[in-house]
């Protein structure tokens, strides 16, 4: 593998593992925001939170009704994000045996 090829793996590592992270934390504020429905997703720092997770929360409540009254969809969500994040990038995972099966060979 060429030096540059394993950079740019490894940047796009890096950030795949951010991005997965970010969405992930960002779920679980979601999952405590539905604790308290009376806050508004608008306004202050609300919207960083909303704007990159709504659009996944919104398919999915058209597929799976609210528990009990309990919004479960962003708990369904970082179940997936966790499983993709440790699928790519995770100590096992895809990218990171490529990456590091790369740099042994380097």
């Amino acid at each position: 593998m060429t030096p540059l090829l394993l950079q740019a793996l490894s940047i796009s590592h890096l950030v795949l593992g951010l991005l997965l992270a970010f969405w992930t934390v960002a779920f679980l504020i979601r999952i405590v925001l539905t604790w308290y429905p009376h806050v508004d997703l608008g306004s202050g720092f609300w919207p960083l939170i909303a704007w990159p997770t709504e659009s996944f929360l919104a398919v999915t409540r058209r597929v799976v009704a609210p528990i009990g009254g309990v919004d479960v969809t962003p708990v369904i969500w970082v179940g997936l994000v966790s499983l993709v994040r440790e699928l790519l990038v995770g100590q096992q995972g895809v990218l990171s045996q490529i990456l590091l099966r790369s740099q042994m060979m380097a």
